[in-house]
């Protein structure tokens, strides 16, 4: 019986995860004044009113099932209006739904999220209530550091709320992990703290608490958003809905000083200057340096960013630039920052912290099975894609359930092979194994009690061509053999049935089954791909393939141009296919403009073959945020197009674009194809052997860095030129097995075209042969060029198919053969 062993070492270690929990703990260095300490039971009193504590469901961004009423989040928040605005943290909120937020004297209330700034971690929760005590705002100027402070929060767990730390302000103008200036403390903060006021002894909101810092030895290091910014963030929040930022278009380096926090004076390095941005307007380049912005310096990146926090978009500064190794002053109009932060998209699933409140019944609405819901029961794991198989464990750790289907099993199987295929292992001690006939379904049982002293329950099950396996584990002896807990067992067991009723309100569906695997990438789309297909480490962007590889889907992402268009973008690859095939060797469809995942699109299918097999691509091309998408699938045409079309349907009905995916890092990807030039050459040189030629750059092979080696190929999409030098052959010898092998090719086919003649070329006359013929249905031309110079007898051999024979590719293909170039010794 592995699979028992197997659901035990999950069982264990399900239940470890249950209980096992991080504490975090933080030792003060407490302030000396007396008079401070004996303050603090007035200061509490006056300002715990205005903290309360917020929880959630976590919001898994994958297309994943519902996790157990256990699986929850929590933080703390800070009343900032009598009428119900709650200020956290940003990251406290962002993957939370069912926000339910307890006020000190707990009452619960429940809460949404109205404002999100992700730069700043700070947010708005609004709750529907009136007559709350707001906190008062500290007067930034008065901050100091070495004066008391105490942290409210709700650290490790709800039961927690409204703790109390207290400490002393560490230091001001830190800069970890932010983007601006942090207040550091060593008032204790642990998890849950976020979002939590830090408070003077005056009663007075001086930040909001942010993070710890944690690590081997460290003790002490917590870290808030001081009141400037928060009286900030709150202002564009009530004005304009969210944080209105301006921008100059730039990405900026710090000098090596700034990095490891040291002083420096040498400012910011400009690294990127985005097109058409206020940067680039006002001539901006790559290479100067920012010193300040009107009279703000702007050292490092927090700097420059708390310097901007000054100014709204559309407003006029004055930029002090180092350039060329001279120091200027320049205007500039500030342009607006976008970011993905501005808003957040929550469930409407409810307020209730526990989602399934009113089930009282849980089950799989695939597989046909369903089974009582008590409320001590959690989900601990199902596997991803199919959910054969489901464990679900006592909150308590008392015991655990498993249930795993098996498909494609004999019709109506007898209780005989059920015991076969119950088999025993010959380990641990068999209990008791025996068919039990009963409505509404017959089930074989087994109990045994393994070496570890667990005892296991199985009742297998079966209908149709499933069989069910349903288990119980506990792990105490004095447990299973309870009579009031064997009795709850049994209960709970005997309430397996094999059917599930849609229409029951009380029923909870757990199916974890799918037919597709959800992608999300980093570039903010989503879509599914079939659950077969994997994920393939070939060429660039995204590559996904069937198991074959005969059917691909591939995502490139790059930036689009200043003013270029949907349209004129689909034209250019248009034409681009077009010119890279013959006639008769390719095939273009109609522009089909369409909208997929809310985004404007246009799909277009091609088509081409060398000569063989035909292969279809079908491409959607879409433009969102200044970011282009083309996403190709490409199959055979001959056979699989109707199974295609399902699948790139149903990818057109998944696909999505979501801000909360996008990589905060993300920034301009140079499209290369825009930069492309089919006619620009390189030169490539081989000294040992002594020649050089131009090749066009677009060419594979021509970065190929054995630059000394006797044979050189270069490779475009169905040709090649490939040089060789030999210094063991003659010229007549190496002629001669060139025309022997002709020979023998014409004679074996007639279709074999082959001719001889010299040619000037060089300086010299060369042997030239030209051949044409069609190679497994594909035709195509071939030319090889025969001369000896400096000891050497060089083989130039240009080969090309008739399908991408273009007057274009030709003409560098002659081109790139006749700019070769002998070296003197």
């Amino acid at each position: 019986m592995n699979y028992l062993q197997k659901i035990g070492k999950r069982f264990m270690l399900s239940v470890l995860a249950m209980i096992l929990f991080v504490s975090v703990a933080s030792s003060s260095v407490y302030a000396d004044a007396a008079a401070d300490k004996g303050a603090v039971p007035a200061v509490i009193e006056k300002t715990t009113r205005s903290v309360v504590a917020i929880i959630g469901k976590p919001i898994d961004n994958k297309k994943t099932v519902e996790k157990n009423r256990y699986d929850l989040a929590h933080g703390t928040g800070v009343i900032v209006k009598s009428d119900g605005y709650i200020l956290t943290n940003a990251h406290v909120v962002k993957n939370m739904r069912n926000i339910v937020v307890v006020t000190s004297d707990g009452q619960t209330h429940p809460g949404k999220t109205t404002h999100f700034d992700e730069e700043s971690d700070l947010a708005l929760v609004k709750i529907e209530a009136t007559g709350l005590t707001p906190a008062v705002l500290a007067d930034p100027t008065d901050l100091k550091v070495g004066e008391s402070v105490m942290a409210i929060g709700t650290p490790l767990s709800f039961a927690l709320r409204n703790s109390v730390t207290y400490g002393i302000v560490s230091g001001m103008d830190r800069s970890v992990l932010s983007k601006y200036q942090l207040i550091q403390t060593d008032a204790a903060i642990n998890p849950g703290n976020s979002g939590g006021a830090l408070v003077n002894m005056k009663g007075q909101v001086i930040g909001i608490n942010t993070l710890k810092y944690v690590q081997y030895g460290v003790d002490g290091l917590g870290f808030a958003i001081p009141v400037a910014t928060v009286q900030h963030v709150l202002d564009h929040f009530f004005k304009y809905g969210k944080v209105k930022r301006s921008s100059l278009g730039l990405e900026l380096g710090e000098s090596w000083e700034a990095v490891v926090g040291l002083p420096s004076s040498n400012g910011l390095e400009v690294t990127y200057v985005e097109p058409d941005s206020p940067g680039a307007k006002a001539g901006i380049v790559q290479g100067d340096v920012l010193l300040a912005i009107d009279s703000y310096p702007t050292r490092n990146q927090v700097e420059f960013n708390e310097a901007l926090k000054n100014y709204l978009p559309e407003q006029k500064v004055r930029l002090t630039l180092q350039s060329s190794g001279s120091s200027k002053i320049i205007e500039v109009v500030l342009g607006e920052e976008h970011t993905s932060s501005e808003t957040v998209i929550q469930d409407a699933d409810g307020s209730y912290i526990d989602a399934d409140q009113g089930k009282t019944w849980i089950g799989d609405s695939h597989y046909g099975w369903s089974m009582k819901y008590p409320a001590g029961l959690v989900k601990a794991n199902e596997d991803s894609g199919q959910g054969k198989s489901v464990l679900l464990v006592d909150a308590k750790g008392e015991f655990a359930i498993s249930i795993i289907v098996e498909e494609k099993q004999s019709e109506d199987i007898s209780p005989v092979g059920l015991m076969k295929k119950m088999a025993d292992d010959g380990k641990g001690t068999l209990l008791e194994k025996r068919f039990i006939e009963q409505k509404p379904q017959s089930y074989l049982l087994l109990v045994k009690k393994n070496e570890r002293g667990e005892y296991y329950q199985t009742r297998a099950f079966s209908k149709g061509d499933k069989v069910y396996y349903l288990t119980l584990i506990v792990e105490k002896e004095e447990s299973y053999n309870n009579a009031i807990k064997r009795n709850s067992y049994s209960d709970l067991l005997d309430s397996f049935v094999l059917s599930f009723d849609a229409s029951n309100a009380s029923l909870k569906d757990i199916s974890a089954y799918q037919t597709g695997n959800m992608v999300t990438t980093e570039y903010g789309l989503v879509f599914e791909t079939p659950l077969e297909w994997s994920k393939r480490e070939w060429g660039n962007g995204l590559n996904y393939a069937s198991k074959d590889g005969e059917q691909t889907l591939s995502v490139q992402v790059s930036s689009a141009a200043s003013g270029d268009t949907l349209k004129d973008w689909v034209a250019r690859q248009s034409a681009k296919f077009n010119d890279a095939y013959t006639e008769g060797y390719k095939e273009v469809g109609e522009s089909n403009e369409t909208v997929i995942g809310g985004t404007a699109a246009i799909e277009k299918r091609y088509a081409s073959t060398m000569g063989d097999k035909w292969r279809q691509s079908h491409v959607i091309y879409m433009i969102k945020d200044k970011y282009k998408y083309e996403i190709k699938f490409m199959y055979p045409k001959a056979a699989g197009g109707e199974d295609m079309d399902t699948l790139i349907s149903s990818f057109e009905k998944s696909a999505s674009f979501t801000k909360e995916g996008v990589n905060r890092s993300l920034g301009f990807i140079q499209d290369e194809e825009d930069l492309t030039d089919l006619n620009k050459t390189i030169t490539y040189t081989n000294k040992k052997y002594m020649y050089t030629l131009r090749v066009p750059e677009a060419w594979q092979g021509v970065y190929q860095r054995e630059l000394d080696s006797p044979s050189a190929q270069f490779s475009f999409n169905g040709g090649s030129l490939n040089i060789s030098a030999d210094d063991r052959s003659s010229l007549e010898e190496t002629i001669k097995r060139i025309e022997q092998d002709h020979k023998k090719s014409t004679e074996a086919d007639a279709n074999y075209k082959n001719s001889a003649a010299d040619e000037e070329m060089l300086g010299m006359t060369v042997r030239k042969f030209t051949t044409t013929y069609k190679s497994r249905n594909v035709p195509y031309t071939l030319v090889e060029y025969v001369f000896e110079k400096n000891g050497y007898v060089y083989s130039v051999r240009q080969r090309i198919n008739d399908a991408v024979k273009t007057d274009g590719q030709w003409q560098r293909l002659e081109n790139a053969v006749h700019s070769i170039q002998l070296l003197d010794k």
